[in-house]
C-alpha cells in the first residue's frame, strides 16, 4: 500500500514565492508509483491542501476529504525561511511523529542563525569571515564603529536569519552603514556585519544517498552585480553558474571534503547546499543552506543533472528513508 507523502511549501517570510516554485517541482519529480503526494501550502493564514480546498488540521497534520480522514506517513518539506528552514516546522512534526527529509529541528535552527552558525563551525576548522551581531532596539553605534575601523570597508550588512540574500547589502562606506543597518532590520531582529573577503564564490551541494554522505561537484558562482544577491540569484541574466567550477582540482577537493566535513559536524541529513569564498587557496565557509532551492533552474538540481543523479530516485530513497525512522 502507498504511503501518503506531504509536500511542504510555501511559508511566513520573503521566500514564500521562491518556496513554491521549489515545492512544485519537487512534487512533480516524486514517483508516484511509489507514494500518494499532496501539496500542502502554507501561509501565516492558511495551510491549503493544494487541490482540494480544504485546511489542514494542525491538531494531527491531517485533513478530511469526503468524510475520509487522510494522515500523512513522511513530510518532504520545501520551505525557505521559517519556518521550514529554522526548525519550527521539524520540531512541529517531531511532536507527532511524522518523519521528513530534511536536518532535524536542532540543525536547522543552528544553521538558520547565520552569526552562531559561523561561531560554531569554526570551533571544527572551519574559516569563516570575521563578523559581529546587532541586536533591534539595542544600542550598537559603538560596538559597530569598533567593528568598521578594524574591519575596514567594504563590508557586508544582512539579516542573521533569513535566505536569497534578502536585506543584504554590500557597505562601501560610512554614510551607507547605518541605512543599511535599518534595512536589515526590517527582514530580521538581528544583522550581522562581516568583514568582506574579496575572491570568487562557489557552492557545493551534500546529499545522503544509499547511505553515504557524499558533496557533490561544485559551481562557481558570477554574479555580474556587485554580490550575488537576490536579482544575482533568481535572474539568470545577472549571473554564470558554471559547472563544473573553474578553480584547481586542490581547491575542488578541499571544498567537497569541507562540505562533507561540516555535514557530518552539524548532523545534516538529506539536501544542503554549503556557500564559500575562495581566496589565496583558503576556503571561507558562508552558509549552510538545509533547504537549498530545488526549482528546475536551481544550482542542486543542476548538479545533480551535471552528476548524472537521478533526483527522483534521490527523493525515494529520502522519503524511504525517513519513512524507515518512523518504523
Amino acid at each position: 500500500m502507498k504511503k501518503n507523502v506531504a509536500v511542504i511549501y510555501g511559508g511566513y517570510s520573503s521566500e514564500h514565492d521562491i518556496s513554491v516554485k521549489s515545492g512544485k517541482y519537487v512534487s512533480s519529480i516524486i514517483d508516484k508509483k511509489l507514494f500518494d503526494v499532496f501539496e500542502i501550502h502554507i501561509t501565516k493564514n492558511d495551510w491549503n491542501v493544494v487541490g482540494f480546498d480544504v485546511q489542514i488540521d494542525k491538531s494531527d497534520f491531517s485533513f478530511t476529504n469526503n468524510n475520509v480522514k487522510i494522515l500523512f506517513q513522511a513530510a518532504v518539506i520545501v520551505i525557505h525561511g521559517n519556518p521550514g528552514e529554522d526548525g519550527i516546522l521539524q520540531s512541529y512534526l517531531d511532536l507527532l511523529k511524522i518523519p521528513y527529509t530534511t536536518c532535524n529541528h536542532l540543525t536547522s535552527a543552528l544553521t538558520f542563525n547565520k552569526f552562531f552558525c559561523n561561531n560554531y563551525i569554526k570551533n571544527f576548522g572551519v574559516k569563516v569571515a570575521e563578523s559581529i551581531i546587532l541586536i533591534k532596539d539595542q544600542e550598537y553605534s559603538e560596538i559597530l564603529q569598533k567593528f568598521t575601523k578594524k574591519a575596514g570597508f567594504p563590508v557586508f550588512v544582512k539579516p542573521n536569519e533569513g535566505g536569497s540574500s534578502y536585506g543584504t547589502f554590500k557597505v562601501k562606506n560610512e554614510s551607507e552603514l547605518i541605512p543599511s543597518v535599518l534595512k536589515a532590520f526590517e527582514h530580521s531582529n538581528q544583522v550581522i556585519v562581516e568583514e568582506f573577503i574579496k575572491g570568487r564564490e562557489l557552492t557545493c551541494g551534500v546529499i545522503k544517498f544509499n547511505n553515504k554522505i557524499k558533496a557533490l561537484t561544485p559551481c562557481e558562482i558570477v554574479s555580474k552585480n556587485d554580490f550575488f544577491d537576490y536579482e544575482a540569484k533568481y535572474n539568470a541574466n545577472f549571473n554564470e553558474e558554471i559547472i563544473p567550477a573553474r578553480f584547481s582540482d586542490e581547491i575542488i577537493e578541499k571544498c567537497k571534503k569541507i562540505s562533507e566535513h561540516i555535514y557530518k559536524t552539524l548532523n545534516c541529513s538529506g539536501i544542503v547546499r554549503i556557500d564559500y569564498i575562495e581566496k589565496e587557496d583558503e576556503l571561507y565557509f558562508l552558509e549552510l543552506n538545509s533547504v537549498p532551492g530545488m526549482t528546475s533552474e536551481s544550482i542542486v538540481p543542476k548538479i545533480l543533472k551535471y552528476e548524472k543523479i537521478d533526483i527522483s530516485e534521490l527523493f525515494t530513497f529520502l522519503i524511504t528513508e525517513a519513512l524507515s525512522k518512523s518504523q
